[in-house]
């Protein structure tokens, strides 16, 4: 996909944290992503590498996929994915869950509170 194609692509607004790891690096960087696409994303944060750099991004519930910087810009940089993602995967809560039911009700939040016997009932 050239440059040009991509900026057609429908992206997310959005506001999470993903990991960037260069080619080669042991160490990742943690990075605020600021809108996501099938096709690539645009990072912020404090890490430099030049356009063309190959790196890897694990995103929340897609996990790693492979990029390329399309573009950079003090500390902002465009990634280009590999291979298409899912962009609402990333953007769906972790641990999926019925959103209807409020959280302190459903039963992954009871777990744990004092007086709570194995059956999930605490006595009152």
């Amino acid at each position: 996909m050239s440059a040009v194609d991509t900026r057609n692509i429908t992206r997310d607004s959005l506001f999470l944290m993903a990991e960037v790891r260069p080619e080669g690096a042991m160490d990742s960087h943690r990075v605020r992503v600021r809108n996501l696409s099938s096709g690539g994303m645009m990072a912020e944060g404090d890490i430099t590498l030049m356009r063309g750099a190959r790196l890897s991004v694990n995103l929340r519930n897609v996990g790693w996929v492979d990029g390329t910087v399309a573009w950079a810009q003090e500390n902002r940089l465009g990634i280009a994915f590999a291979k298409e993602v899912d962009p609402k995967l990333a953007r769906a809560p972790v641990g999926g869950g019925d959103l209807s039911t409020p959280r302190y009700l459903r039963t992954e939040a009871l777990v744990g509170y004092p007086g709570q016997n194995k059956d999930g009932l605490r006595k009152i």
